[in-house]
């Protein structure tokens, strides 16, 4: 299976209703795409990456490689609940602690999120539209969003098969996109009951994934998956994961629209489905939906 490929520029033109249909099917059926074609600054994508990888070298690498769990790492230590990984994160609304971060990435993080800001705004909108709602629904409901960025270096790992990367877990914000390594894999997403190991970057592609307040704001179509990183034995790898989350103060809960009847009597739904057995289920849910609000 390959994963979904979701062009932006092609959500523009002629091509936009063959695009929509393929965000809605990998919203639904997998929550994990690639995006191509995004707009994001490429230049200042590497610049990022650069920066950062030189950040880790400089001050990150010898410091994890000294630790205890480093250091301790055998066949008579297994490491099973601890994350092989070094990582900061960069808070940058609503309050940001840009004096936090290295003085390395300062000048670089904040246009960076800006740009992913756009981004996502933009999935926001189409991802709404897929679910028959107001194209600005999902940015309204998340009222104010939070947006971090997370950047994690795996350092490479003589014994991998005895640590995790990061374990086995969803996220639980909104709309993930990931900036990651070119060349060490190690990203894997649970598909159909198997880990499904995504592969390194190519050409300034995002990666990007669902967390779980999509899912309950699509009252379950869309999906949030379970994913890890395992450690690599070869090289060390790159992860910057900006999160667009909804606001610490935002209301989480399904779209209305979305969402079947509060409440009915079963016989009453027995009589309207005698007469519409035979129609579409989701527009039968629709139309119960009016009858008994």
């Amino acid at each position: 299976m390959e994963i979904p490929v979701i062009k932006m520029d092609e959500l523009h033109v002629e091509k936009r209703p063959e695009m929509l249909s393929l965000l809605h099917d990998a919203c639904a059926q997998w929550g994990f795409f690639w995006l191509e074609n995004h707009g994001v600054n490429e230049e200042l994508m590497n610049k990022i990456k650069r920066l950062v990888n030189k950040h880790y070298e400089q001050n990150m690498e010898k410091r994890f490689y000294d630790s205890e769990m480093a250091k301790n790492l055998g066949p008579d230590n297994v490491a099973s609940n601890v994350d092989w990984e070094c990582s900061f994160m960069y808070r940058h609304q609503p309050k940001s602690n840009i004096y936090d971060i290295p003085e390395l990435v300062r000048t670089t993080f904040p246009e960076y999120a800006e740009e992913l800001i756009k981004l996502a705004e933009q999935l926001a909108e189409v991802m709404s539209e897929n679910l028959g709602l107001d194209k600005d629904y999902l940015k309204k409901a998340f009222s104010k969003p939070s947006v971090g960025i997370k950047v994690a270096k795996y350092p490479r790992c003589s014994n991998p098969e005895l640590v995790m990367g990061l374990r086995g877990h969803t996220d639980a914000g909104g709309i993930i996109l990931l900036l990651q390594d070119d060349l060490v894999p190690g990203l894997e997403f649970l598909k159909d009951g198997k880990w499904m190991p995504i592969p390194p970057t190519q050409a300034n592609r995002i990666f990007v994934n669902l967390g779980d307040q999509i899912e309950v704001m699509s009252n379950g179509i869309y999906k949030s998956i379970c994913h890890q990183v395992v450690p690599n034995r070869n090289g060390s790898r790159l992860s910057i994961a900006t999160f667009y989350n909804p606001g610490p103060d935002a209301i989480v809960f399904p779209a209305p629209k979305l969402t079947y009847p509060s409440q009915y009597r079963f016989k009453d739904y027995l009589d309207f489905y005698s007469t519409t057995k035979f129609t579409d289920k989701v527009s039968r849910f629709q139309n119960t939906k009016m009858i008994f609000k």
